[in-house]
């Protein structure tokens, strides 16, 4: 290990940072409504550039609204080594997901703040916009911009269900710079998370070493047949738009088991119309989400989802279109960072085991121009995107823990690169 292996994060104090911050946008629940740009994100976001820069922190945001927390370094000419996540949440989220990972680098800084050591590189807690896409679709904007995914004038103008366009919420609440989003040079990314899975807690590990995020694919259904009544329609004259997307739906269901366990799909909106009880419904949307570690087998998964939509259509005599919204392909993360975080994990004495995210993350979007790496913690019960989601203190100080030290032995290692 470099020196100062004996530095730990303070635990405590990011606990309290955990519940303190659960109040912007807190729910009867014990949840977090926290949408991006939104009023209680405002609030979150003057939290994290108040309490940065109390440790000695510069704030500064991209056209984007990403906020970037820098605490020099002995030689600020090389490029920051980042931690980050996001602040925003599910409509109803948990206390943990993203935003530990922002706290988690806020310990960081806490801990070097605390024993007066001037790390190399700088160091930079980034607030990525819009992670989860509850707001805006699709997810992981921000970084998606920074990555060169998206455009930014794509990403802007991605409006909500009111008609607010991402572009002028970010205006509205003010925190937008003046640098291009993707122009903010890093050295290498970490990011830290709950697992948001069952895994390490059924295995009984603390940490879970990041290989990599599974490939993604998101897709619109629109089912359309014929709207008529109920009592008068013969069962055999019917076009029901409604039974076909159930037999859809089911077929989803069936192409994720037959290429388990890996293979993943669901459905996780559905919208009938006319919507009235006795009426046939003529039209049904729905939507798609298929995974797998691997872009092969999910590139197969999508050909035998097109062909059993257009199948169950025709034999329902009813009509099919299928738009695809999101594409992820499969991510696999940097060597050199991954190093940092395992022997960071074996020296510190926490259990471990290799993972592939089935959720997807900024650190997606970031490994495509910067070396990232991931580190996972246990959830109860792998419960996430719900107001239950919870996380064990012990659990968050030993991710930080890592965190902290993976960006130590970083540091020590990519100057004399």
């Amino acid at each position: 290990m470099v020196a100062h292996s004996n530095m730990v994060i303070d635990g405590p104090a990011l606990w309290l940072d955990l519940m303190e911050t659960a109040k912007f946008g807190g729910t009867p629940k014990g949840g977090i409504c926290r949408l991006a740009l939104s009023e209680e994100d405002a609030k979150v976001r003057a939290w994290f550039a108040k309490t940065c820069e109390a440790l000695g922190c510069t704030v500064t945001y991209d056209s984007m609204g990403n906020q970037f927390a820098r605490r020099p370094g002995s030689n600020n000419d090389l490029p920051p080594i980042m931690i980050g996540s996001h602040l925003d949440t599910q409509p109803t989220g948990g206390k943990f997901d993203g935003i530990l990972g922002v706290l988690g680098g806020v310990s960081v800084l806490r801990a070097l703040h605390t024993a007066g050591l001037t790390t190399v590189h700088p160091i930079e807690v980034v607030n990525w916009t819009n992670e989860e896409g509850a707001r805006f679709t699709p997810p992981m904007l921000a970084s998606g911009v920074f990555g060169g995914v998206f455009t930014q004038d794509y990403a802007k103008g991605r409006a909500d269900k009111n008609g607010i366009t991402l572009g002028q919420a970010l205006e509205e609440i003010g925190f937008v710079g003046q640098e291009p989003c993707g122009q903010h040079p890093a050295s290498a990314y970490f990011e830290l998370h709950i697992e948001q899975g069952p895994v390490l807690e059924a295995e009984h590990k603390t940490i879970g070493i990041v290989t990599g995020v599974q490939a993604m694919r998101w897709y619109t259904v629109t089912v359309t047949g014929q709207d008529a009544h109920a009592g008068t329609t013969p069962m055999t004259m019917r076009s029901d738009a409604l039974w076909a997307a159930a037999r859809m739906i089911d077929g989803v269901h069936h192409i994720a088991m037959a290429h388990g366990p890996d293979g993943l799909g669901t459905v996780g909106i559905v919208n009938c119309q006319p919507g009235s009880s006795n009426v046939i419904p003529g039209q049904v949307q729905f939507t798609v989400d298929l995974r797998h570690p691997a872009d092969d087998v999910l590139e197969g998964m999508e050909k035998k989802f097109y062909e059993t939509l257009s199948h169950i259509a025709t034999s329902c005599e009813t009509q099919v279109s299928i738009e695809p919204t999101w594409v992820s392909a499969a991510v696999h993360f940097d060597s050199f960072c991954l190093s940092c975080v395992e022997s960071s994990t074996e020296k510190l004495g926490y259990s471990s085991r290799k993972i592939v995210s089935g959720a997807g993350h900024d650190a997606v979007y970031v490994a495509k121009v910067v070396p990232t790496a991931m580190i996972f913690v246990p959830c109860w019960k792998g419960i996430s995107h719900n107001e239950a989601e919870s996380a064990e203190q012990p659990d968050t100080t030993a991710g930080a823990n890592v965190l902290l030290h993976a960006v130590l032995q970083a540091d020590a290692q990519l100057q004399t690169a």
